[in-house]
């Protein structure tokens, strides 16, 4: 077993309490709460810091691994600012250790490129470093704002069906969630925005041309797209509950396309 594997494996595990704390209906904000969100961010983020080197790496494995590290801390971000937002755990903290889980399966999957630590591929031109980092906290933010969206579908389904679970009981109520998603998406538009602005200050640098029409660069520009019109449609309409959810999850879904799903295909399926 390399060590790469062993380190995340290590970071999973680091995951786990937060996500059986949570699972357990244990959410309030004690410092059982904080402790183990702690240590679920400390895990990752010691994992990044290591495997990385100095040098940023394209692969799968740490793809995932770096949207791990950016929703943690801006969950807990969330946990500390937001009234109701902490109450998510129960969706969030499961779904990170999932993403942890796909990480560590396919930490040898595909060699990924390094850049950094001065190598011949060491990122110079600091819109590519700038774009880099608004692309990761936009899927961050995203992926948050879908969070409340399930959230929210949830409470509403079983608020329909008059039927709560112990799930639903732990999450946010239905005004939250929407307050919540609406937050993180007007955020999140705006650093997309910046990222597709970055994205194409770092291709002209480069090449000179503004924009590369490829799959990954139409994914982005069709999310910043949806996310868009529901905040219009919301703010003209007021569409909330499942026509909502449906919506930012269609955007998350493009975004997943766009970031790790690109990175499955080529290192995962293609070996690329």
């Amino acid at each position: 077993m390399s060590g790469n594997i062993v380190y995340s494996l290590i970071a999973f595990a680091s995951i786990l309490p937060a996500a059986a704390f949570t699972l357990a209906g244990k959410t309030e904000r004690t410092p059982a709460f904080w402790g183990t969100l702690a240590l679920a961010v400390a895990g990752p983020v010691i994992w990044l810091v290591i495997h990385s080197n100095g040098a940023w790496r394209s692969d799968f494995s740490s793809a995932i691994w770096v949207t791990v590290v950016f929703t943690l801390v801006c969950y807990s971000a969330v946990a500390v600012l937001s009234r109701q937002g902490w109450q998510l755990a129960s969706i969030v903290m499961p779904y990170m250790a999932l993403l942890a889980l796909i990480a560590a399966i396919w930490e040898n999957a595909g060699t990924g490129s390094a850049a950094g630590a001065g190598g011949s591929n060491t990122i110079s031109n600091p819109w590519v470093i700038f774009h880099v980092m608004i692309s990761v906290i936009t899927y961050a933010v995203v992926t948050l704002a879908a969070c409340a969206a399930l959230a929210g579908f949830l409470r509403e389904r079983a608020l329909k069906n008059k039927q709560s679970t112990p799930l639903t009981q732990r999450l946010p109520s239905m005004s939250d969630c929407d307050e919540l998603q609406l937050k993180l998406l007007g955020f999140g538009e705006l650093v997309l925005g910046l990222g597709l602005i970055t994205g194409m200050a770092a291709t002209f640098t480069k090449d000179g041309s503004l924009l590369h029409i490829d799959h990954k660069s139409i994914l982005a520009m069709l999310a910043f797209a949806v996310i868009g019109i529901l905040l219009i449609v919301h703010r003209k309409s007021g569409v909330r509950g499942r026509q909502a959810a449906r919506m930012i999850l269609a955007g998350y879904l493009l975004l997943t396309l766009a970031y790790p799903g690109v990175k499955f295909v080529t290192d995962v399926l293609i070996g690329a």
